[in-house]
């Protein structure tokens, strides 16, 4: 068990220099942002200190990645992307981002047949997007049937709640921001300023 830990941890310097470089952050940018002194980044990056939780922690939240990326790298033999499902109820979510905090984005399938239950507000914005099915979504006091290719946005300080509204299971996108970040649409180009 030992030699596995020893392993893991000989991979971590070259991953941490691999994320910093690939984001294209000097050692002194990432010391100021992490907190952490450029000497201790270059030993972590070298090997020749071993990295703390701490240590790691501060640097995932300076680059904006889960830890286990810093920790275990992407699988070399399969590039392929393989986000693990959520179950709650008859709901299945699908994390589409990796990033901690900010808007986070989620493939939704619901089971048919899910009674409606009580609206519920929370802290956030929230932005859906029916792919299959028809979507029953009660929003306040609007009771609304959404088909593929239709949008819902809303605050989720307004009580709400959504399920299938058919025989068959719905499937939709979801944007969430947790601290109630809205979606920034742009319908034409930028044009130059002069």
């Amino acid at each position: 068990m030992a030699d596995g830990i020893d392993e893991t941890l000989a991979t971590i310097g070259p991953r941490l220099r691999a994320v910093r470089e690939r984001r294209q952050v000097t050692l002194a940018g990432l010391s100021q942002a992490s907190g952490i002194s450029a000497s201790t980044l270059s030993r972590l990056e070298s090997g020749g200190r071993k990295p703390t939780l701490e240590l790691l922690l501060r640097l995932a939240g300076a680059h904006k990645v889960p830890v286990d990326e810093l920790i275990s790298g992407p699988a070399t033999s399969d590039p392929r992307v393989r986000p693990a499902p959520v179950h709650r109820d008859d709901r299945t979510m699908i994390p589409l981002t990796r990033r901690p905090g900010g808007l986070q984005a989620y493939k939704m399938i619901v089971a048919p047949g899910e009674k409606h239950a009580e609206q519920r507000t929370h802290e956030g914005y929230e932005w859906m997007y029916v792919l299959n099915g028809t979507l029953r979504l009660l929003l306040g006091e609007l009771d609304l049937l959404m088909g593929p290719g239709e949008v819902a946005e809303f605050d989720t300080h307004t009580p709400h709640w959504f399920g299938s509204a058919g025989q068959h299971p719905v499937e939709l996108l979801i944007l969430f921001g947790r601290q109630g970040e809205r979606l920034h649409v742009r319908a034409r180009p930028r044009t130059a300023v002069r």
